[in-house]
């Protein structure tokens, strides 16, 4: 609803109005910066007045409020009974309304019934009101004829703005800024702003998002002041030709009073401040300036974002500078030229995530510090894009990505899950909104329109989104329409038409949410007309990302363009809980009924921002330089569109039996696009014979700090194994012992240890040495993990539930003792799991005066239809002080058998480290590839362990918890004070799986299959 002529009094009505979103509005435009000069004191000012701050507000039953009497609004109100609250900031945080998350269902859901446009009879309004005095340089530049306007950056769900009891306007959309010109409303001394901002409106339809539910002024609210000669709008459009490496800067600008402006000048400047062009123009309401080809300039993309300032002066007939108006621009070409995107020319493909604006203590209200630390993280783990789900961000977020080098699919607040997707994914066209009903075009169209207008001059924003999971319909085609009626150049995003191909035509992009690798796969291997990115996939939550190189790989066809992963941070909140700790909490811990519980933690960051283990996989597979080494070269595959990897320096070592024993530092200078062979004399020589095996490393690092990382950090690595000729060491000779076969055990006792084995308790029942015990438990058969979120999603506990208690509930059947020589002593036992099969398992040790062990565990495996095993090995419950891990294997990180694009290592830390702390307590912190594993105290004492000759290296973890406390605790603060170490000693483990955490199941490959031998054969030591 646009309006030409202002309306003087707020109507209920329009709440619940779906053709109702704007009233008296200022018309969407740029968010270039305007500068004013004041001649007498020489000083500009961006004329910019905070309103941030506190507040006073009051929380009320919307049924409570009478509009056009309410006396909150009036100047003289009394607001001292208010509360207190920070803007920006969410009234939930604040205490005064409850967190509330659901992903598709309306939170509403079953309290009424949903039916659009209607919103909920149990609505809530927040009573805002804010003090002020005008600053001087606005109450000037309005005394001299020009404007003030109030600007809500962001805010959910709508609100009623009154300045000094008049009614300002009315406003929906909180995720594109509000303004309202207040200019005649004000006056000198204190001025009173009340806001009244409700719960849900006919809005709430539009914006279903999978996000908590959060509400009030979340974004920064001010005062803009206007020179009477103001530019209202800067649209440009700043190219870059890849043939001919020239550049043009067209800019169309509208200006307000151009008739009192003498001229407007132009000026084009580079980063150190040297003018690169100029000109002046006769003042015109509609203005176009113009460049023409320019020569030398340096186009932008994400590996070198290089910007220029483009600066507009507006002089007055008195010969006064009016206004500057300055906006920073990448000169760049963003296009789909033969069914492919490029930029500068150059076939692109998208490095990805889906973000959420998210903090743990302040919601949807982040920081600057908050988004450098999100793109600090991007550009640390070769993430080259991000797209801004489901609304558009903050506007400091886009000048971010300019100055970084990110790239952005700007998205549309638009989501509608909940209206056309019943339980069981089934679809109901009838009831979809927007769909193609007429009474919501208005708002879509507006919501499309204003992000447009306001991000456009950004060269991080490639891609305009119409937005997400709203089905589509000739709405779409409404927005589709407008969207390149103001920008014929950038390419339009849709995923809905996915569910109806007859809108087709209303996205540029084939895109698609979490289709699996080899489906993509079909698309691009059958002439497809459209290029391909996966606007969602690998949906991170909890131990997740497993067999991501499947979509990787895919960027061998030109088409495909890559994938944002869901997503990027944990949406959880910190709540404080009854015995006065602070801890997160997810979905449903706020009393929110309905609620999706804990779906909100994907992150590829915990809701602190710290990377999750998974990170480590992103960041290799995401890498822009591939590194083949072999034992005479590295091979260097340089997938930067436009950067040589000379800009890097490349870290070579050996690593001998996972420690480093050279290094040495190159420059390679592979073209951008490029593979090359480069020649590397390894000193293989110097080392082999002192090893078991070599571990060849090329590591790409930064040459120089940037604004993200220090010099010499570590980019992407390439590893290969070549075999040492160091002769397995000879077995020690046992010194004299005691070997004591008694009626119920077993002991052997040498070099200061002792092993003890039951015939009763069937295994191992106490390790010593020099007294420590090492054995509280005897070591038990294991044939399970605590489930993952994937897990549960996949069904794979149901499908696999026997194992669970397979190995816990196994007995021993029988066991056997053979004294080999009289200084080793080998014990067997025979374990029948509790299975309805009674598979006979075999678990032995070896162990002689020397005081080592060596543990044997054999499952035969069983014919017949069975599931696939989770895990099998053993679980070893340790006193607590044995916190500490050193292993060599593959880390640092966490690793699984489809996620292990890991260094192969010598990694020290210990289980507290270890655990990572997913929302939903579950399997973590296992380690693929381990050649031996040392578990120790703080004084170095503790357990070795070491395949065994000839065997294949193991898995392993060392965790504060059990895997049976982590599948009963629902959160992390739910998991006891540490008492013991529990060490798991795998022959395998199953994936994590990544393709959705709500169907689809960890890829066969990665499965333990229950009728194949699995054998696990380890040497133990006391050190």
């Amino acid at each position: 609803m646009a309006n030409e002529t202002r309306i003087e009094h707020a109507s209920e009505t329009w709440l619940a109005d779906s053709t109702v979103f704007e009233v008296n509005r200022v018309p969407a435009h740029s968010d270039h910066k305007c500068y004013a000069h004041d001649p007498q004191t020489n000083e500009w000012s961006d004329l910019r007045q905070s309103l941030d701050g506190e507040w006073r507000v009051e929380v009320v039953q919307a049924s409570d409020i009478e509009f056009n009497e309410e006396p909150f609004v009036r100047e003289n109100f009394d607001d001292s009974a208010f509360e207190r609250i920070q803007v920006p900031g969410h009234l939930q945080m604040a205490g005064l309304m409850n967190n509330k998350y659901v992903n598709i269902q309306y939170p509403w859901d079953g309290h009424e019934n949903p039916a659009e446009p209607n919103i909920p009879e149990n609505n809530h309004v927040a009573l805002y009101r804010k003090t002020f005095t005008m600053a001087n340089r606005l109450a000037d530049t309005k005394n001299a004829g020009g404007t003030v306007s109030i600007v809500f950056h962001g805010m959910a769900t709508a609100i009623y703005v009154w300045v000094n009891g008049m009614f300002v306007g009315y406003g929906e959309d909180g995720f594109t800024p509000n303004e309202f010109d207040i200019t005649e409303m004000l006056h000198d001394g204190e001025n009173v702003v009340a806001v009244a901002c409700y719960e849900y409106s006919s809005a709430s339809w539009l914006e279903d998002q999978d996000f908590w539910r959060l509400h009030g002024l979340f974004r920064s609210v001010e005062l803009a002041a206007q020179p009477h000669v103001h530019i209202e709008n800067m649209q440009i459009e700043s190219d870059w030709d890849p043939e001919s490496g020239s550049a043009s800067l067209d800019a169309a600008l509208t200006v307000r009073n151009a008739a009192d402006a003498a001229t407007i000048s132009a000026t084009l400047k580079d980063s150190d401040g040297n003018v690169v062009w100029e000109t002046a123009n006769c003042a015109d309401p509609d203005t176009s300036i113009s460049t023409g080809l320019l020569n030398g300039i340096r186009p932008w993309s994400a590996e070198d974002p290089v910007l220029y300032e483009f600066e507009v002066t507006v002089i007055d007939h008195a010969g006064n500078i009016a206004e500057v108006a300055v906006q920073k621009v990448g000169f760049r070409r963003f296009r789909i030229e033969d069914g492919i995107m490029t930029i500068n020319g150059k076939r692109i493909v998208f490095k990805g995530a889906d973000r959420h604006e998210f903090d743990p203590k302040r919601g949807r209200a982040i920081t600057e510090q908050d988004m450098i630390d999100d793109v600090v993280f991007c550009k640390r783990h070769n993430l080259n894009a991000i797209r801004t789900s489901h609304y558009p961000n903050q506007e400091r977020w886009y000048e971010l990505c300019d100055e970084y080098g990110i790239y952005l699919i700007d998205e549309t607040n638009l989501e509608t899950h909940g209206s056309w997707c019943l339980p069981g994914d089934v679809l109901t066209e009838e009831t979809a909104v927007p769909g193609s009903k007429a009474h919501w075009e208005g708002a879509c169209v507006d919501r499309v329109n204003s992000m447009v207008r306001r991000d456009y001059n950004h060269p991080s924003v490639l891609i305009w989104s119409l937005g997400n999971e709203s089905y589509t319909g000739d709405v779409f085609r409404a927005m589709y329409k407008r969207v390149h009626d103001i920008d014929p150049n950038r390419p339009v995003h849709y995923e809905g038409v996915t569910h109806n191909r007859d809108y087709n035509d209303v996205t540029d992009i084939e895109t698609r949410m979490y289709a699996h690798a080899d489906a993509i796969e079909e698309y691009l291997k059958n002439d497809p007309q459209k290029p391909y990115i996966s606007c969602e996939y690998m949906h991170a939550m909890g131990n997740s990302c497993g067999n991501m190189d499947e979509y990787t790989a895919l960027e061998r066809y030109p088409k495909y363009q890559g994938g944002f992963i869901w997503d990027f941070i944990d949406q959880a909140i910190y709540a404080t809980q009854p015995d006065g700790t602070t801890s997160l909490r997810y979905g449903g811990d706020f009393g929110d009924r309905p609620s999706d519980y804990e779906f909100s933690g994907n992150g590829l960051v915990f809701a602190d921002r710290k990377p999750t283990p998974k990170a480590q996989e992103v960041k290799q597979l995401y890498s822009n330089v591939h590194i083949d080494v072999a034992e005479d070269s590295v091979t260097i595959k340089n997938d930067n569109l436009f950067t040589s990897t000379g800009e890097y320096t490349f870290v070579l070592r050996v690593l001998a039996d996972g420690e480093p024993v050279w290094q040495s530092e190159r420059r390679f200078d592979v073209p951008a696009g490029s593979t090359e062979k480069l020649d590397v004399d390894w000193p293989l020589d110097l080392y082999r014979d002192g090893a078991s095996e070599l571990v060849l490393e090329v590591s790409q690092r930064l040459a120089k700090a940037t604004n993200w990382a220090v010099a010499g950090y570590e980019l992407a690595f390439g590893q290969t194994v070549v075999a040492g000729s160091k002769k397995a060491s000879a077995p020690v000779k046992p010194v004299d012992g005691i070997v004591t076969v008694g009626r119920w055990n077993v002991g052997v006792q040498g070099s200061g240890r002792e092993v003890l084995l039951s015939r009763t308790q069937g295994g191992l029942v106490s390790y010593t040495f020099n007294n420590r015990e090492f054995v509280l438990r005897r070591p038990a058969v294991t044939t399970f993990r605590a489930l993952t979120d994937n897990d549960r999603g996949a069904g794979h506990g149901f499908e696999r539930a026997q194992w669970l208690g397979a190995g816990r509930y196994a007995r021993c059947i029988g066991n056997e003792i053979e004294q080999i020589d009289e200084n080793t002593v080998k014990a067997s036992y025979t374990y029948e799991l509790a299975t309805p099969q009674r598979t006979k398992v075999t678990v032995s040790y070896t162990a002689d005066t020397t005081g080592r062990v060596n543990l044997h565990v054999e499952y035969p495996g069983e014919p017949g239809d069975l599931p696939t095993i989770p895990a099998f090995g053993i679980e070893w419950t340790l006193p607590v002080q044995y916190s500490n891990l050193r292993f060599f294997g593959a880390g640092p990180e966490e690793t699984y058998q489809d996620r292990k694009h890991a260094k192969l290592g010598v990694w020290s830390t210990d289980a507290f480290k270890d655990h990572a702390p997913y929302l939903m307590p579950q399997e973590t912190g296992n380690h693929e590839d381990v050649r031996w594993a040392e578990i120790t105290d703080e004084k170095g004492h503790g357990l070795r362990i070491s395949r065994a000759e000839g065997a294949e290296p193991f898995a392993m973890s060392l965790q504060p918890y059990s895997s049976f406390m982590l599948e009963e605790a629902q959160h992390q603060d739910e998991l006891p004070a540490p008492k013991h170490m529990f060490l798991r000693v795998l022959a395998e483990q199953m994936g994590v799986g990544g393709d959705d955490s709500w169907m689809s199941p960890v890829h066969p490959q990665y499965h333990i299959p229950a009728d194949q031998p699995i054998s696990l054969d380890v040497d133990l030591d006391l050190i």
